[in-house]
């Protein structure tokens, strides 16, 4: 069921971890715990969990704390969370203060005691939530040197997913209409079918999939060439890691903004 998916548990209540750990294990998830703030941020960068589960732990307000610290770093923002409050006998005490629960984004929040078999479901309904969320990416390029280096880079994300590759525009719109990505990344020179043709082609089958190109010769008839063939924006491959995880996130949710800034400036 949990298909090796890893969840870290934040709470100093050894009983509760233990108890939970278990349950979770026995439906194949992955589990990994911390008692307090230093070691779940460590435990965050090392494991790279695809959902937190928030207790609590002393002193008190080091909760939220690591809460507020996770929402704030890049490429962890987007981590599901469930938060589990005290008890309310000792929430005056231990428990997630009035205040920061107010403050708290977390896609759950519950208290104990809890029937820890009824959590099952609802890990299982956040984890599937956040996979869907992913912006599925398909990548087009002939040399497979370049697709391995894009596909590393995109698989450090998690909000994000690599579907597919193609070797030219012919297979890219194949792919495109049997894996339905949000994003591709196009090449323009490539055997077979080139990219602007392509793009054309996958602009008009597939209105789903946006278009943004991928390539050395960034100079102003090519810049002009893609965008007549419909694509959203263009990447320079020199400048493809300062540009390409902005430029993927802002076309697959459509942001103007950034599309038009694109179109203002000088593609080098």
């Amino acid at each position: 069921m949990g298909n090796n998916r890893r969840i870290l548990i934040v709470d100093d209540d050894l009983d509760f971890v233990q108890a939970l750990q278990a349950t979770l294990e026995d439906k194949s998830y992955s589990v990994v715990a911390a008692s307090n703030r230093r070691q779940a941020e460590d435990m965050v960068r090392s494991q790279e969990p695809d959902m937190i589960i928030l207790g609590t732990i002393m002193p008190r307000g080091d909760a939220f704390l690591f809460h507020q610290w996770l929402k704030q770093t890049l490429g962890f923002s987007n981590l599901p969370t469930m938060v589990i409050n005290a008890p309310p006998e000792k929430q005056l005490t231990k428990g997630w203060r009035m205040e920061e629960g107010m403050q708290c984004d977390a896609e759950d929040f519950l208290a104990k005691p809890i029937e820890l078999a009824a959590l099952v479901p609802r890990i299982q309904k956040l984890l599937d939530k956040e996979a869907a969320k992913r912006i599925r990416v398909l990548i087009v390029d002939d040399h497979a040197v370049v697709r391995d280096g894009i596909r590393a880079v995109l698989a450090l994300q998690r909000d994000m997913q690599v579907v597919g590759e193609a070797v030219d525009g012919k297979e890219a719109l194949e792919k495109t209409i049997e894996l339905m990505p949000d994003v591709v990344l196009m090449d323009i020179v490539m055997p077979v079918v080139n990219g602007l043709d392509a793009t054309k082609e996958i602009c008009r089958k597939c209105k789903r999939a946006k278009v943004l190109m991928l390539t050395q010769y960034d100079d102003e008839e090519n810049v002009q060439a893609s965008r007549q063939a419909g694509a959203l924006g263009f990447i320079p491959k020199a400048a493809a890691s300062s540009k390409l995880l902005t430029g993927i996130r802002s076309v697959a949710r459509g942001d103007q903004s950034w599309i038009e800034s694109l179109s203002s400036q000088p593609y080098r």
